[in-house]
């Protein structure tokens, strides 16, 4: 059986992302470690144990691959990852309570519900959360 074990996601500050998707969005620090040319190595998951076998590297976002696919996802409007949450209505509260800016507030969209938000690094992050649980 094959699985996700690692998706990235390129960030204009390793530092500035780790402390938003840790501290605002509350998912944990699975590594956080330099290589030996001091690149930053940072990977995230869930929060309170979940999803043990999936994390989200958080990559640095500089270079010739990696810029104009940024620049070109986010000018689409695209969201680059969705996380799913079980209450899209109270994450969207609490999130702006913090001051997460929304590009998108709450709407159905089929059979989910979707708000797309800032990461403050160069990202839109869709939240979903589905109708039929």
């Amino acid at each position: 059986m094959i699985k996700v074990a690692m998706t990235s996601v390129y960030v204009d500050d390793v530092a500035k992302a780790h402390a938003f998707y840790t501290g605002v969005l509350g998912f944990e620090t699975r590594t956080r470690t330099d290589l030996d040319d001091g690149t930053p190595l940072v990977t995230v998951g869930a929060g309170e144990g979940a999803q043990r076998d999936l994390e989200l590297l958080l990559e640095p976002g500089q270079g010739p691959i990696a810029e104009p696919y940024r620049r070109a996802v986010r000018e689409a409007g695209l969201s680059v990852i969705v996380f799913s949450v079980t209450d899209l209505r109270a994450e969207y509260e609490r999130l702006r309570g913090e001051g997460v800016a929304f590009v998108q507030e709450p709407q159905d969209q089929g059979p989910v519900l979707t708000a797309v938000l800032d990461d403050t690094v160069g990202n839109l992050v869709r939240l979903a959360q589905s109708k039929e649980d």
